[in-house]
């Protein structure tokens, strides 16, 4: 007999447009290969995951400027058509922000976690996550959020360059902007231009401490915290190569035991209240060993199959199995396991893995993803390729800014938040990964 009500259908959901969102196909095949009907509401026109053996059925997203409202008739509009309630998961940060907004709309026709009101969104948002830290006590790179160019400059210098650069919700970030919502950035000059394009990011900018890469120092952890607040499922990662290199998401990820961020992943959901599906980064600080809190995702990382427990479980099962009140399996740990997105790391894909491997397109259980993937990223890798050459032939490189500049006047007036004192505002409503984190 199945552990799942495979009665209940799961809802996948994702506004973000991303052809390549390996993590959305990792969901439709754990819940697929559970006996649990997945429809997927999302962008899959041009992915490799409408491919799937696992999908029952695709549906239309909301548009890339979707309100509310919108995304509200969306989803209801697929509930009434799948007739009976279903589990709901976002799988980006604009579905998980929208989904606590709009929860008691959704309520009567979806089973969702129930975290305090408004929670989701405050952690998404980069700022207000500083702030959280700093409440807690939680160790956070210093952040600043400037109030003007030459504020922004001022902390950049203040900060000791190269600083991070981040925009505080960058689930508004829209695409053709050429904005990344993560960048470093290495002199004043820089700071100065990207605080003047805020405009177009639709959310505050704000600087960081830039804590250095190194063997062992970046890591992940994915749990679902259930209705009692138990974290279950998931555990703490290592990530041993990103995408893009030191500044994105994770190309190759390693299950490994590590009682300090464990420990301080379940503090962080306890004293928060938090419910539902989690993904947090941190750094460890090569000065202090400190591990420093850089994100919280409300929502799966597109890594979390890495988890996979001897009794098969991850933190999307887990959702299914708490929602409809069943009990979650004991299964044990798996360290060593590896988790390999094989267009940003293909060698490693090809290697040996003693702990247990599992990649993030290709299955043996389903194999069209896999090879739809191979193709459509030939044509992308392609299409850059022709891309720069083109601008190469026709575009006089500008002289290069130097690192080290002479420091700026300082303004008064930006809101810093240290590490572990002060706050900042929250109001307002994902793109690339962030720099230092998954």
């Amino acid at each position: 007999m199945s552990l799942f009500d495979t009665r209940v259908p799961a809802v996948l959901l994702r506004i973000d447009r991303n052809p390549f969102h390996h993590g959305t196909l990792g969901a439709v095949r754990s819940l697929g290969r559970a006996g649990v009907d997945v429809h997927v509401v999302a962008d899959c026109a041009g992915s490799p995951v409408r491919t799937s053996r696992f999908v029952r059925r695709l549906h239309p997203p909301p548009g890339p400027d979707a309100s509310l409202d919108d995304i509200a008739a969306t989803l209801l509009r697929v509930a009434a058509g799948i007739a009976r309630p279903a589990v709901l998961i976002p799988m980006d940060d604009a579905g998980a922000i929208a989904v606590g907004r709009l929860d008691k709309v959704l309520a009567p026709a979806y089973l969702l976690p129930a975290p305090p009101a408004g929670l989701p969104e405050r952690v998404a948002d980069k700022a207000e996550l500083a702030a959280v830290c700093a409440a807690l006590g939680l160790p956070h790179p210093r952040t600043t959020v400037p109030g003007s160019a030459e504020q922004a400059a001022a902390a950049a210098w203040r900060l000791g360059l190269p600083v991070v650069a981040k925009w505080s919700r960058p689930w508004l970030l829209r695409t053709g902007t050429g904005l990344r919502s993560t960048a470093l950035v290495r002199s004043t000059q820089e700071a100065r231009e990207l605080y003047e394009r805020s405009g177009e990011a639709g959310s505050p900018l704000l600087l960081q401490e830039f804590l250095p890469p190194g063997p062992g120092r970046d890591w992940f952890f994915h749990g679902y915290a259930d209705r009692s607040g138990a974290v279950r499922a998931g555990g703490p990662g290592r990530k041993l190569h990103s995408w893009p290199r030191a500044a994105g998401l994770t190309a190759v990820g390693e299950w490994a035991p590590n009682p300090e961020v464990q420990a301080l992943a379940e503090r962080l959901v306890g004293e928060l209240g938090y419910r539902g599906i989690l993904d947090l980064d941190f750094r460890r600080c090569g000065a202090t060993g400190r591990y420093h809190l850089l994100d919280f995702n409300p929502r799966p990382g597109a890594q979390f199959r890495l988890f996979t427990d001897s009794a098969g479980l991850d933190v999307v099962r887990a959702a299914h199995l708490d929602l409809t009140h069943r009990q979650l399996p004991d299964g044990a740990p798996r360290p060593g396991r590896a988790f390999v997105v094989e267009n940003y790391a293909p060698l490693t894909a090809l290697r040996p893995a003693a702990g247990g491997r599992e990649l993030a397109w290709h299955a043996r259980d389903d194999l069209a993803p896999g090879l739809a993937m191979s193709a459509l990223w030939s044509r992308h890798v392609l299409r850059r390729l022709r891309g720069r050459l083109r601008r190469r032939a026709t575009v006089v490189a500008p002289p290069r800014v130097p690192l080290v500049r002479q420091a700026p006047p300082v303004e008064p007036g930006p809101v810093e938040v240290p590490g572990s004192l002060g706050a900042s505002g929250f109001g307002g409503d994902e793109k690339d990964e962030k720099a230092g984190s998954r």
